[in-house]
């Protein structure tokens, strides 16, 4: 898709070269190749591919072109749940911005809202900063969301005070370690879409070819304030999810030694039990108990005293205890 984002109309197609004039936002959403042709034809740049957007030296994400400056950062969108990380592009010229994008971004649909909600006209470099503080607002928002699903995750992780059923603490302790690894993937996600927005930001900010007006200069100044804060918070997240994991690998293995010393024992009261049972199946005509009356009465005593007085024992020390 390829549309115009014009002051106070909605947003419309761009077809011909005609359907572009006097717009400062050209907007590439998932081009087809026809769509990014007709776009080098009305910009007279060349319109970086997906591949293009995806290089991660920072030559090929930040470098100028002619007369245009060419940006790129991989940026996290969040669906519900769920999350992934697509490339955005940016090619801002003297006087228009293209952006190419592969996927809808709310940072994006909200710029369009306002500008095409106003009759106020915007220049390229007006946009560009728009989008960068609506983007670095996004993240900060799921920074937030992060974090509060960290504090809940964290309530989970140590309910000390909730008894664990054995039979549902495998899959609990699973589930939390996925939980846990799903969050750490995010804060990972928009450590580099931070570390991609900071970049543009330093890098709009002192081009000397492609001046900023002292307004917008110290906007983006402002968002790369933001952009710091937010990098510390991240973290500060990052530091809490390696806790976390730590924990739930730590309870997982208290399982595990748990699983262990039942087996423990089992093998023990069962060695007593057979040691006795071998000791007195022995064919030999010596044996002081093979003539008495009570012999084999007193061998099965023996025997049931191994096994209840080894359980006794565990029982005492607290390893037949229902975990916690």
């Amino acid at each position: 898709m390829f549309v115009a984002h014009c002051p106070g109309q909605p947003p419309r197609p761009i077809v011909t070269d005609a359907d572009a004039t006097g717009i400062a936002w050209l907007d590439l959403l998932d081009p087809t190749p026809d769509e990014q042709a007709l776009a080098a034809k009305i910009t007279g740049q060349r319109i970086p591919t997906r591949a293009d957007l995806e290089e991660i030296e920072s030559s090929s994400r930040l470098f100028m072109e002619d007369d245009a400056v060419y940006l790129s950062t991989p940026l996290v969108r969040r669906v519900q749940d769920d999350f992934f990380v697509s490339p955005v592009g940016f090619v801002l010229m003297r006087d228009r911005l293209l952006t190419i994008r592969f996927t809808e971004f709310s940072s994006f649909d909200l710029i369009a809202k306002q500008i095409t909600g106003t009759k106020e006209s915007y220049s390229g470099d007006e946009v560009s900063v728009l989008l960068l503080e609506a983007v670095v607002d996004r993240m900060a928002d799921i920074l937030e969301h992060l974090g509060q699903s960290l504090d809940t995750l964290s309530r989970d992780v140590f309910q000390a005070d909730q008894p664990r059923q054995a039979g549902r603490a495998d899959q609990m302790l699973r589930t939390l370690l996925r939980r846990v690894g799903r969050s750490g993937d995010l804060a990972s996600s928009v450590r580099d879409s931070l570390l991609g927005m900071e970049r543009i930001a330093i890098f709009v900010s002192e081009n000397k070819k492609h001046d900023l007006s002292e307004k917008l200069r110290d906007r983006m100044s402002t968002v790369a304030r933001d952009i710091v804060s937010l990098n510390d918070f991240v973290s500060q997240i990052s530091n809490k999810v390696q806790f976390l994991l730590d924990a739930t690998l730590g309870f997982i293995s208290i399982e595990q030694n748990n699983g262990m010393k039942i087996l423990t024992v089992v093998s023990f009261i069962g060695v007593a039990p057979t040691l006795v049972a071998g000791i007195y199946g022995m064919n030999f005509h010596d044996i002081p108990e093979l003539n008495w009356k009570y012999g084999y009465w007193y061998s099965l005593a023996l025997m049931a005293a191994t096994i209840v007085v080894p359980l006794l024992w565990f029982w005492h020390r607290g390893w037949l205890a229902r975990g916690r």
